[in-house]
């Protein structure tokens, strides 16, 4: 078959999913089995996939699915149990010490904090935490997700310790020693070199966005969550927005341009926000005017779920801020020391694993669970924990455990198919047939039409890949070839265009299932997650485009630079 009827075939799993989820608003648990058997459809018509080998790759993301279910179990109880502890309203109580202004509180946790998490742990984890922890300061659930979401873009091209740089571009080895050797002159001379060249454009790329996209996503708040519906009562507050954006900046260059892939995101996001936290308390750029949402009676139904948030407008301490906060502190400190592989955790800690191996009889179809490595597993032990240092009763934590178990019924249908339906795309390309993997035949379509305006594509790329596989490292690993290709065809600088495909894969976490089901489901929003979509959509696209625009300036003004 011809590239553009595969292209044809891949594509309609993702728009039954759209038109499902956002059209006709079907909850994720009903549209993503649609989706997955539309996708196994797809595949045995344009890819010939055996059904039992289609059996397989649904069985590959059953065990992957499995390990994002934890991450989401164990951040649900994270929230139960400092709520059941008193934990949650001592936070609120030190947040109101703070600011009550809900721009500024949106900013410390949903940007600052959450760019801390990605770059220890990423893969979903910032929205896991930082959303439920809106949620409990008052936020309406709808726009904790979304904005948490959305903010979840800028940091994650370093998340887990530069593991979408590191390993997302692990394909490219062989070319890039075949390029040095051919050419001695390349600005680039090893791997190791060009990762960290491909970091550096993309945070000439990411760099705006830091500024524009936490103004934007102000303006959100309280054009669509706010009683006046006005965008200006959030751009008013564009002074700290660039206060924060550059607190995260600095370090966040520096590492990138100095020290290589792994830091940017963890040191940007750790050293700003205590630097942003002192700042507020000082009340440097703050804004004159403090922000609030209505009373929760005035919210309109669509903006909460089946966990409700704060309506108390009086918190009291029940025990220092110390205390309260030190299950997050002690959750960041295993995360960090378990992802530096020099600290030596992380080589062990990965080699325990439930491994499944030739799924089914069919070779390469792998899968595993790291279970003493996954972020979940930390959350659980700190909830565990956490019953000790808060010194909570027997009842308390019954309650905590049964109210987050008996929310994963939702998010667990939905991402049991949505991650199935992933794998039946990465595994589309192992059968004996002549043709590209379903992402790949997406992407050579797009770039079969694209020509010289590829610069102003190549994110969109990046992103189409983190929305079908829930990853950047993975987007990366899927496409980086594909993008190393194009700008070879094209004469274009390799190092920037990959690098806008590392900055695509970053801004899909806003529109990717995983995310959205997982973020939906902390904040008790399962079932709605095509309204979610919705809202991300907007953010990505002026993502998309401004990020566009930069690449297509890099390329204009470096056109030697290979």
């Amino acid at each position: 078959m011809s590239i553009g009827i595969l292209a044809l075939l891949a594509v309609i799993p993702i728009f039954i999913a759209l038109i499902l989820m956002v059209g006709l608003r079907w909850p994720a648990t009903r549209a993503m089995p649609v989706a997955w058997l539309a996708c196994a459809v797809s595949g045995v018509i344009g890819w010939k996939l055996d059904i039992l080998y289609l059996a397989a790759l649904s069985l590959q993301g059953l065990v992957v699915a499995i390990g994002v279910l934890i991450i989401v179990f164990g951040a649900i109880l994270i929230l139960y149990t400092l709520e059941e502890s008193g934990g949650m309203e001592t936070i609120q109580c030190g947040m109101r010490d703070v600011s009550r202004d809900r721009r500024v509180q949106v900013i410390i946790i949903g940007f600052m904090f959450a760019a801390f998490i990605e770059g220890a742990a990423g893969f979903g984890t910032p929205a896991a935490l930082a959303a439920p922890l809106l949620l409990a300061l008052g936020f309406p659930a709808m726009a904790a997700a979304v904005v948490c979401l959305v903010f979840n873009s800028v940091p994650v091209t370093f998340g887990a310790v530069g593991t979408p740089v590191l390993v997302g571009f692990g394909f490219l080895k062989g070319s890039i020693a075949e390029a040095v050797a051919a050419n001695p002159g390349l600005s680039f001379q090893s791997y190791d070199a060009f990762c960290k060249a491909v970091g550096e454009w993309a945070t000439i790329m990411h760099a705006p966005m830091a500024i524009i996209i936490t103004i934007f996503m102000l303006g959100f708040l309280t054009r669509f969550f706010g009683v006046e519906k006005s965008w200006a009562l959030g751009f008013r507050a564009w002074k700290y927005c660039v206060f924060a954006a550059v607190c995260f900046l600095v370090p966040y260059l520096f590492c990138a341009w100095v020290l290589g892939p792994e830091f940017p995101s963890l040191l940007g996001g750790l050293l700003g926000l205590g630097v942003v936290v002192w700042g507020t308390k000082k009340g440097f750029c703050v804004p004159t005017e403090s922000w609030d949402f209505a009373p929760a009676s005035q919210w309109d139904k669509a903006w909460t779920g089946t966990v409700p948030a704060s309506t108390k407008t009086d918190f009291h301490a029940h025990m220092s801020q110390f205390l309260a906060w030190l299950p997050y502190g002690i959750i960041c400190a295993l995360l960090v020391i378990t992802r530096i592989p020099s600290l030596g955790l992380k080589g062990w800690l990965t080699q325990q694993k439930i491994s499944f191996t030739n799924i089914l009889g069919f070779n390469g179809v792998n899968a595993s669970i790291d279970y003493l490595y996954l972020p979940g597993t930390f959350f659980i032990l700190v909830a565990l924990v956490t019953i000790l240092l808060h010194k909570m009763s027997g009842q308390a934590v019954s309650r905590a455990w049964k109210e987050s178990l008996r929310k994963m019924k939702a998010p667990t249908i939905a991402l049991v198919f949505a991650v199935a339906m992933v794998s039946i795309f990465r595994g589309s390309a192992v059968n004996s047939v002549d043709a590209p993997s379903m992402p790949l035949a997406l992407a050579q379509a797009v770039g079969a039409f694209a020509g010289g305006v590829w610069p102003m594509l190549a994110a969109f790329v990046g992103g189409l890949g983190a929305f079908i596989t829930g990853s950047n490292t993975v987007s990366d690993l899927m496409f980086a070839e594909f993008q190393w290709n194009m700008a070879g065809t094209l004469e274009l600088p390799r190092q920037i265009i990959v690098a806008a495909q590392a900055v695509g894969g970053a801004m899909g976490n806003m529109i990717c299932v995983h995310n959205i089901v997982a973020a939906c489901a902390v904040v008790g929003l399962s079932g709605r997650e095509g309204e979610v979509l919705r809202r991300t959509f907007w953010p990505f696209l002026l993502y998309g485009v401004i990020a566009g625009a930069i690449c297509w300036t890099l390329v204009a003004v470096n056109p030697n630079v290979f």
